[in-house]
């Protein structure tokens, strides 16, 4: 599952931010005053430092920018970036990012000879007991039932990652990871992305995340929890759904298959999705610049309660999916799966899923098999603005970027999943 995303502990956003080119010889001596913290070589001098040792450049720059206009806010940081200029940072960054993730520097470079500063932390028993083991499942492969996408896709296998702007997470002090998921979790940190997530971690999956990035490399696998065969449950009515959905069949099918290219399949689709939809449908007909927004479907939901609209997503929601018979695009699976960082494209498979089925309760619809002109129009929609009811605009910030080609390829992959 190494193509999949948690998009990330310390930030996946929707950045594609071009950093300076830094000096670590000059970053050397402006990082001398971030040793009390974060030790000479980056390796933090207590657990809730940060070890920046071998962090991505182009990350800490960004955080050091972010601590700066205010957009992270610390008070420790705030004064130490207050008179860094945009060279500064990324000097410094490159600095830190010239060590090894343990704190060694490479032979021959400026900052050989640096020898490691971090001092033993003092720990405290936690209440909950750590496992590694339980936090690497979680890392690669996430939890969808909970709304909970893995991580790996951001930030790489065992925590290295390989997109500039997210930040490795090997060799990272647990305390600090757990501070993170905390201030994503209770919305003290912001990112969209994260915050979606991290919102459902238990106290457990925090501790467990933090003990894994502690030393990935060293952790074995989880064994395979014994999976059975679930029972779904709706909050809807599915009988009474069933009769009330009679009239959408023409458009839909009377399974919520529908046969006509232009019209979604709701066959499997998630309740909690459908419902909003529905829900957006009517508020777009009150204002057209709230839910969202399409004459056809305002004038099939105008009467609906809620209780209908609940009743007809369960009905939906309740039936299987018809497989398409799409033909699966190599290019489209390059930019789902992988995203493109240079243009500040996240993949598609952070909130929807190696095989497309979304997150329910996290709200990310399921795509895959999905009608392909059906999948075109909602991009080509999200990216011209005339739909934006997606959560935290997370949607139309990445359809923004999206070329008519980068379209029609991932909409074929989507709807070739299975």
């Amino acid at each position: 599952m190494k193509k999949i995303i948690l998009l990330a502990i310390l930030s996946c956003g929707f950045i594609s931010n071009a950093f300076a080119a830094g000096d670590a010889t000059a970053g050397k001596a402006k990082a001398a005053a971030c040793a009390s913290c974060h030790g000479a070589n980056g390796i933090g001098i207590a657990d809730n430092f940060p070890n920046l040792a071998g962090q991505q450049a182009d990350y800490i720059a960004k955080q050091l920018a972010a601590f700066k206009d205010g957009s992270r806010v610390d008070p420790l940081m705030a004064p130490m970036v207050a008179g860094l200029s945009s060279q500064d940072m990324a000097d410094i960054a490159a600095y830190f990012s010239s060590f090894s993730r343990s704190g060694e520097a490479p032979a021959g470079s400026a900052t050989s000879g640096d020898t490691p500063s971090a001092a033993a932390p003092v720990a405290t028993a936690p209440s909950v007991v750590a496992n590694a083991a339980a936090g690497k499942e979680l890392y690669n492969n996430g939890d969808t039932a909970r709304g909970i996408t893995a991580c790996v896709a951001c930030h790489g296998d065992q925590g290295d990652s390989e997109v500039l702007i997210n930040p490795n997470l090997s060799k990272q002090h647990p305390e600090y990871i757990e501070k993170q998921l905390n201030a994503f979790r209770d919305g003290s940190r912001i990112d969209p992305s994260m915050n979606t997530i991290a919102k459902h971690l238990s106290e457990q999956d925090v501790l467990d995340l933090g003990a894994y990035f502690k030393d990935p490399k060293a952790v074995a696998s989880a064994p395979a929890p014994k999976k059975s065969a679930a029972k779904l449950t709706f909050i809807g009515d599915v009988e009474a759904g069933k009769a009330k959905a009679m009239v959408c069949a023409s458009c839909h099918g009377a399974d919520g298959n529908s046969l006509i290219a232009v019209y979604p399949k709701l066959a499997g689709q998630h309740e909690k999705y459908l419902a909003k939809q529905l829900a957006d449908f009517k508020a777009a007909t009150v204002n057209a610049d709230e839910g969202r927004n399409d004459p056809v479907m305002g004038g099939m939901v105008a009467t609906l309660s809620p209780t209908d609209m609940q009743d007809i997503a369960a009905y939906f929601a309740s039936q299987k999916t018809s497989a398409s018979n799409v033909a699966t695009n190599a290019t489209g699976e390059k930019l789902y799966n992988g995203g493109d960082a240079s243009r500040g494209i996240t993949a598609c498979i952070a909130c929807h899923g190696s095989e497309g089925k979304g997150a329910a309760l996290a709200g990310f619809p399921t795509v895959n098999s999905q009608n392909l002109d059906y999948l075109k129009t909602q991009l080509n929609k999200f990216r011209d603005g005339s739909r934006h009811n997606d959560m935290n605009s997370m949607m139309t910030t990445i359809a923004s970027k999206l070329t008519d080609d980068d379209i029609a390829a991932v909409a074929e992959y989507m709807s070739s999943l299975k």
